[in-house]
């Protein structure tokens, strides 16, 4: 049974017991939507200053909003708009210190001030975007891009 509880150390250590519960939850487990909500749930309660974690599922023709935790989402997205359509399209992680200064945002939560966000491909083919925002501005750093990216990593991993 897991317990989500906030983290603590330094960053890396946070990221690093972070990835050991989500290998450890997923494990055995193959279904995104299954996968998706239990790591949106652990995430979300096991770090500081977030109010948004979640998936967007790529549909062939845009992100939809899957498995998340925080305030109602905006549904779809396209490829060519906001953070997550960016990450989508350029299939690189995005990570903006300023959500307002971020050309083209879409505001689906007004809270939010920064975010992550994590292209999901496997295969070279798109499955879709992992989102973690903050109301606080810059929020995320190099070692948060780095741990969401592993987080990403173990999801896509355990598609397969």
């Amino acid at each position: 049974m897991f317990t989500a509880t906030t983290l603590s150390g330094s960053k890396p250590e946070q990221y690093a017991e972070l990835a050991s519960q989500a290998r450890s939850l997923l494990a055995g487990e193959s279904d995104r939507i299954a996968n998706a909500a239990n790591l949106s749930a652990l995430v979300y309660h096991a770090l500081p200053a977030l109010n948004w974690v979640g998936f967007y599922f790529y549909d062939g023709h845009e992100l939809v909003v899957g498995p998340f935790q925080g305030q109602p989402a905006c549904v779809r997205i396209p490829l060519d708009k906001g953070v997550c359509g960016a990450a989508a399209s350029t299939r690189q992680t995005q990570r903006v210190a300023d959500v307002d200064a971020f050309p083209g945002h879409i505001a689906c939560d007004s809270a939010s001030r920064s975010e992550v966000v994590v292209p999901l491909v496997a295969d070279g083919r798109l499955i879709g975007v992992f989102d973690i925002d903050s109301p606080e501005l810059d929020r995320f750093d190099a070692d948060d891009q780095r741990g969401m990216e592993t987080i990403a990593a173990i999801f896509v991993e355990s598609l397969a």
